[in-house]
């Protein structure tokens, strides 16, 4: 079993910066690899980023490349989430998950434990 807890959301302007965290408690958290996710209103939880445990190779949605960054702290056994240059549309509660497996990691399907999610809500 893996717990996560997400922390860092939050009201901000649009172009604006927030950072959110994800803490994990339980099995071995450098043994997983991390992504996050987001849902806004009336659609589907869809892929924003992932980093794999083996060499730290990162993916992103395209709605997000060269605006957020992903991190790991295996010590801290947390994953950030850097978003920068926030717009509108980034509006939605944003989730972090483990996957054991490293294949799959843009699916929701490829990922075994989930956190309770964060609201963040971009204002124009």
């Amino acid at each position: 079993q893996v717990q996560l807890v997400e922390s860092g959301g939050g009201l901000v302007q649009a172009g604006g910066s927030l950072r959110l965290s994800c803490a994990a408690s339980g099995r071995t958290f450098s043994s997983y690899a991390m992504g996050w996710f987001r849902q806004a209103p009336g659609k589907e939880r869809e892929f924003v980023t992932a980093i794999t445990w083996s060499t730290g190779y990162t993916y992103y949605a395209d709605s997000v490349k060269g605006r957020f960054t992903i991190s790991r702290d295996n010590g801290k056994r947390t994953v950030y989430l850097q978003m920068n240059s926030l717009k509108p549309e980034d509006t939605a509660v944003y989730y972090c998950a483990c996957a054991a497996k490293e294949g799959g990691l843009v699916y929701r399907v490829g990922y075994d434990y989930w956190g309770q999610g964060t609201q963040v809500t971009v204002s124009s």
